[in-house]
């Protein structure tokens, strides 16, 4: 982006949205970007970061498996490692050994994920997984990342040596304590530790007894601390057998961190690709939190958001549990200039704002909260002129202010930029303000910039209805609750409402109608025709918004009665089926009854006994015709109704339709079809497939 300054930033409060992404990150490096993130300059790596972005929250929201982005940075490390000789710290490996695990976990996850996940796959290019790295740190150092015992031989011996010291120590001090604990020269805690050696506490009366060196006391004086003797030439003997453990430690570390220095290029790899993905991660996170999307981008310039919410307004709402009202809006080059009309507190500024936020976080590499199906493009500057910008230290008011923004506008503007003017000419004479803010109106429209403006004056609201590329919206009031409905209408001015708001906030109602009998007659009829309209506007939209609420109640009403008849038919087919076998059963019961009958007990019964067996194979020869000659039928009518149903399915899709691939989730838009093939777009990216792989949505 060429014209984007400070002032955006604040105007539209995107480092509220800075600092809340700086906190999301779990490293300095990725905080010190989100702290400078800015509108990109370059189309195609704004297209990368959203790309990236969007693979990573849908790869967290579909519960991908991947690694939690957890690590510690290698700056200092990589430092030390490219100075020739230097030797890296205990804690130096624990970092490293865990950054070189975690990219490795990160490889291994990524593997086959080259076509659902291409722009964060891109990022493995420059890293490789390798065990050598950790093989030769978990050589040198146990679980608590102390050096082992055979890192070396020479570190071997001497612990083995300090071992037996330390027993021989232990041993002396032991028989020294129980000879002068009887003697009754000893306090009653009996030892103390001074320096790290174990010494006697001995009663000062009898310090003189006890053979040593006296190397402290206790406050009272009552207590003296005496190193035994004994021990005197074994605690030497232990000091330099701990710096001989030292000298060979370093001489191990420094031979460890020869062999890490070997893979220094790949280290600084591994560093920069986590450091991208904590960026990256940070980004997801708050895009999981707004349920945001990437919307289509479109090579021209274009706004069109559909269910577009303000992100701040929508966190902090959800907080206090408040509803937040989305916006719908298309700005094209048919539309490019919005004047925004209608009371003050009745969202107009938010509207605006929502709009150029949404413009920065998107060109800024974020994901937005706006619903499916809407568009937006790339614009070289977004420009903000918004509330009180008084300076006193230049010295200049709020009019001076304002037409030092305007000239800078008017320096910079072009097809590409989005100027955001709120309460657009105030700060000066009504009169000669209004007059001259329309002559900035007609000159940034005649520059074809896009342009939001808010504003009470009616030669503003005029112009906008005059010209062929511009439109009038307002911010609606139900006159009869006296309060806003925070929605955008598109088409018409709106009332300022300023007699309805004052009313609201306790103003008399005589002051109220002698301000009205102040005003020109026509600006007061012309108000209330606003006003008047606005209402009937209101109504129309809350009569729309029935129809529709209706049609969907009587489309769900059709769909329910359709599944009972469904539910109401299978039930007379099983009561049919039920009855056919009840008849079934109550037929043989009479054969059998008639056979019972004939069955003579004494007789011989052999002809009796052929015939009951003949029938009984002759039903039986039924019943499995019957059985073959269903699933007969059954196997043909699925199969038909399959290859009907693909057939369908397929012959649906054409350009413009929303598909998913077989077994996944994400749907797509198809862009073109062409020999059985189709490029469709999955969100920011496209790929072609096969049509017989897709399933058609929409």
């Amino acid at each position: 982006m060429q014209h984007f300054d400070e002032q955006t930033i604040r105007d539209l409060e995107f480092d509220v949205l800075r600092a809340r992404l700086h906190d999301a990150c779990v490293q300095p490096s990725a905080r010190l970007r989100m702290i400078s993130l800015a509108p990109l300059k370059d189309f195609n790596a704004l297209k990368s970061e959203l790309d990236r972005t969007a693979e990573f929250t849908r790869m967290r929201s579909e519960g991908i498996v991947f690694p939690a982005i957890d690590f510690e940075e290698l700056n200092s490390e990589i430092h030390l490692l490219k100075v020739r000789d230097s030797v890296l710290g205990e804690d130096s490996f624990s970092r490293i050994f865990k950054a070189s695990t975690l990219v490795n976990e990160i490889i291994a996850a990524f593997y086959g994920m080259e076509e659902a996940l291409p722009a964060l796959y891109i990022l493995l290019c420059e890293v490789y997984p390798t065990h050598e790295i950790n093989s030769s740190i978990s050589n040198v150092f146990d679980s608590k990342w102390k050096v082992k015992d055979d890192a070396s031989p020479e570190l071997q011996q001497i612990r083995f040596d300090m071992s037996n010291v330390r027993k021989q120590i232990a041993r002396n001090f032991s028989k020294v304590m129980r000879d002068f604990k009887g003697k009754g020269f000893l306090g009653d805690t009996g030892e103390a530790f001074i320096n790290e050696r174990k010494v006697l506490a001995v009663y000062s009366a009898h310090k003189r007894k006890v053979p040593g060196i006296a190397v402290g006391s206790s406050k009272t004086g009552v207590l003296t601390d005496i190193e035994p003797e004994i021990n005197i030439p074994l605690n030497f003997e232990l000091e330099a057998l701990f710096d001989d453990e030292r000298r060979e430690i370093r001489k191990i570390l420094q031979r460890l961190t020869a062999l890490v220095r070997h893979h220094l290029p790949l280290i600084i790899a591994y560093h920069e690709l986590l450091i991208e993905l904590d960026f990256i991660q940070a980004k997801s996170r708050l895009a999981l939190e707004l349920d945001a999307t990437v919307p289509e981008l479109s090579d021209e310039p274009l706004i069109d958001l559909k269910k577009a919410y303000h992100p701040i307004l929508l966190l902090n709402n959800r907080k206090l549990g408040k509803r937040t009202f989305p916006q719908t809006l298309l700005m094209d080059k048919f539309s490019r200039m919005l004047v925004i009309s209608g009371p003050n507190a009745g969202g107009k500024s938010i509207t605006m704002k929502t709009i150029g936020l949404l413009q920065v976080m998107l060109q800024s590499g974020l994901l937005i909260p706006v619903a499916r199906g809407s568009r937006m493009s790339f614009f070289q500057s977004v420009l903000t002129d918004i509330g009180d910008n008084q300076s006193i230290e230049n010295q200049l008011s709020t009019y001076s202010y304002r037409l030092r923004r305007m000239k800078h506008f008017l320096d910079v503007a072009n097809r590409r930029s989005l100027l955001l003017l709120d309460e657009f000419g105030t700060g000066s004479d009504p009169d000669l303000g209004g007059a001259l803010a329309e002559v900035f109106f007609e000159e940034l429209y005649n520059r074809k910039s896009f342009g939001v403006i808010t504003t009470h004056y009616g030669n503003i609201k005029l112009k906008a209805a005059q010209l062929k590329n511009a439109m009038n919206g307002c911010m609606l009031f139900n006159l009869k609750t006296l309060e806003p409905s925070y929605q955008l209408s598109l088409g018409q001015p709106g009332s300022s409402f300023t007699f309805e708001v004052a009313q609201i906030n306790g103003i008399p109602t005589k002051l109220i109608v002698e301000a009205k009998s102040k005003l020109n007659s026509q600006k007061v009829q012309m108000d209330e025709m606003l006003s008047s309209l606005q209402e009937e506007r209101s109504h129309l939209e809350m009569l729309s918004r029935s129809a529709k609420e209706a049609a969907e109640l009587a489309s769900n009403t059709i769909v329910d009665f359709e599944k009972k008849k469904e539910r109401y038919e299978d039930k007379l087919e099983k009561q049919a089926q039920t009855i056919e076998r009840n008849n079934k059963f109550l037929h043989h019961g009479k054969r059998m009854a008639a056979f019972i009958d004939a069955y003579k007990p004494k007789a011989k019964n052999k002809e009796l006994l052929e015939e009951i067996k003949k029938y009984i194979v002759l039903e039986k020869s039924k019943i499995d015709d019957e059985r073959r000659k269903r699933n007969i039928e059954k196997n043909i009518r699925s199969g038909k109704e399959e290859k009907n149903t693909r057939d369908q399915q397929i012959e649906k899709i054409k350009t413009g339709s929303l598909v998913k691939l077989e077994n996944t989730k994400q749907t797509g838009k198809v862009l073109e079809i062409n020999n059985g093939e189709a490029v469709v777009a999955f969100g920011v990216f496209k790929t072609k497939v096969e049509v017989e792989r897709l399933i058609f949505i929409q």
